[in-house]
């Protein structure tokens, strides 16, 4: 079982963001905490409990964490460990903006449980923090992880951004060497994607923004994927890559097709073949929650050859892999031949260049 909240939260809009969130000035973080346990009282009568009743990992994600009160934090997981069992290594994890982060509030997310946070950095170029609307500074990045470190946090995540226009001068492996000078345990690396309805995508809609071409986008993943090996960290899944020890369980939870729980607006949840997902908007999911009523906008089950598509395309988004037998032979054959992917102990492997063309080849995967 893992439990993920979505805090909707954030001071500004980024330029990519495509996410549920709601811009204030202050926020409501004790409303927040009140309709979150009203949504978690309406979980505890499901009968997903009865084959997962222990809490593997807790995650607030966002939307900005770090922007609701530490006492909401507190009050948030006091009540979570109170009401069901949650393992004794349960990984706790916060996302934060670097600007957010003093050692007083580190200190109270440590005390209030949490053991891991997840650093939204994105870039340490002063040019492409404002372009991407940030609020944060590069050096506010440092103090935030020293501040984490003298909170007895030991296991931090950065996220940065590749991909971006060519036109901004960016110098990703600089980037990336800021990022490994500060010894996370653990690296998310995101491509940039323009969504429709954000900043960029309007720019791009009145042709003022170029996106990154295919090949210099393959050519920042590759250049990351050797940096990450070169620092010892495990390149395990498209987008993240750790330390030994340090893998995300709670998003490995997700590629395994684990039970998990979202509470918030816009979060989802999934058992088996069953999936949920809650209203989008701030507003609408605290009326609905508050007068009594389930926030849940949607449901489906997945039929069978939804599953099988979803089991290869999670197995092969992740270094573990899929068992060699799930692809035809003809199919593994070409992939190899190809250098889009390898076989060891009787499992397929994506290899980083066959990451790069991970959607386009799930179908025949499946096939």
């Amino acid at each position: 079982m893992h439990i993920y909240l979505h805090v909707p939260f954030c001071a500004r809009r980024c330029s990519y963001c495509d996410f549920a969130i709601a811009v204030r000035r202050e926020v409501p973080s004790g409303a927040y905490a009140d309709a979150i346990l009203q949504e978690w009282a309406l979980w505890q009568s499901e009968p997903v409990w009865e084959q997962d009743p222990e809490i593997q990992t807790i995650y607030f994600g966002g939307g900005t964490p770090s922007r609701i009160s530490a006492e909401a934090v507190a009050r948030l997981l006091d009540r979570i460990t109170g009401d069901r069992p949650v393992a004794s290594d349960a990984e706790i994890t916060l996302e934060a903006n670097p600007d957010d982060v003093t050692l007083p509030l580190a200190t109270a997310w440590r005390a209030a449980g949490v053991n891991r946070v997840s650093l939204g950095v994105q870039s340490f170029d002063p040019a492409v923090l404002r372009w991407m609307h940030r609020v944060h500074t590069a050096d506010h990045v440092p103090r935030a992880v020293e501040a984490l470190r003298r909170a007895d946090i030991e296991n931090l995540s950065l996220d940065l951004i590749f991909g971006l226009p060519a036109s901004l001068g960016r110098d990703w492996e600089k980037d990336l060497a800021r990022a490994f000078s500060l010894q996370p345990e653990h690296l998310s690396l995101y491509g940039l994607t323009v969504e429709p309805h954000t900043v960029l995508g309007h720019q791009a809609g009145r042709g003022e923004l170029t996106p990154v071409d295919e090949e210099q986008y393959a050519a920042e993943f590759l250049a990351a994927h050797r940096m990450l090996l070169s620092h010892g960290y495990d390149h395990y899944e498209v987008s993240n890559a750790a330390l030994p020890g340090y893998r995300s369980r709670h998003n490995s939870a997700y590629w395994r097709r684990a039970t998990f729980i979202g509470l918030g607006p816009s979060a989802h949840s999934g058992h088996a073949s069953e999936r949920c997902w809650n209203v989008r908007e701030w507003a609408a999911y605290e009326r609905a929650v508050t007068s009594g009523a389930s926030p849940v906008a949607g449901r489906e089950r997945l039929d069978p050859g939804a599953i099988r598509l979803e089991e290869v395309y999670l197995g092969l988004r992740t270094s573990d892999g899929l068992p060699a037998g799930r692809l035809r032979p003809d199919v593994r054959e070409q992939w190899e031949k190809s250098g889009w992917a390898s076989c060891a102990s009787d499992r397929l492997h994506l290899t980083p260049e066959g990451w790069l063309r991970l959607d386009a080849l799930v179908p025949a995967g499946d096939s």
